[in-house]
């Protein structure tokens, strides 16, 4: 099955400039019909669906880049597998670091707000 720009726009919630511009970074390479137009085979649906799921996951575009044209040039897809989880290591440790903090960040509020409800009822019983 093929895909125009505006059927894959509509599948994934993105603008076809999104599309285009994924093209233009050479993440996607549509074939043209006989009309110029766009046509996205099966392979550019998966890639789309691919590049999603990398930014979801916080990669970035180059990174995305990479590991796609890592799969295009060792299909056994070896490379694709140890370069995503070199990144994903990256990513797990990144993300792990937010948490740490993220949970530094709750506890501070926490003592901050016991604090803050002492203090309002130091003040009800001071009335």
């Amino acid at each position: 099955m093929n895909y125009s720009i505006s059927q894959l726009a509509e599948e994934f919630s993105l603008t076809t400039r999104t599309i285009r511009y994924y093209e233009e970074l050479d993440l996607l390479t549509p074939a043209r019909d006989d009309g110029g137009r766009r046509v996205y085979s099966r392979k550019e649906y998966a890639r789309l669906k691919l590049i999603l799921r990398g930014k979801r996951f916080g990669f970035s575009l180059e990174e995305i880049k990479e590991m796609i044209h890592l799969f295009d040039s060792d299909r056994s897809g070896r490379a694709q597998l140890e370069r995503t989880i070199e990144y994903g290591n990256q990513r797990i440790e990144e993300v792990s670091g937010r948490i740490r903090e993220l949970q530094s960040m709750k506890h501070d509020l926490e003592m901050l707000r016991d604090d803050f409800v002492k203090r309002l009822e130091q003040l009800g019983s001071d009335e």
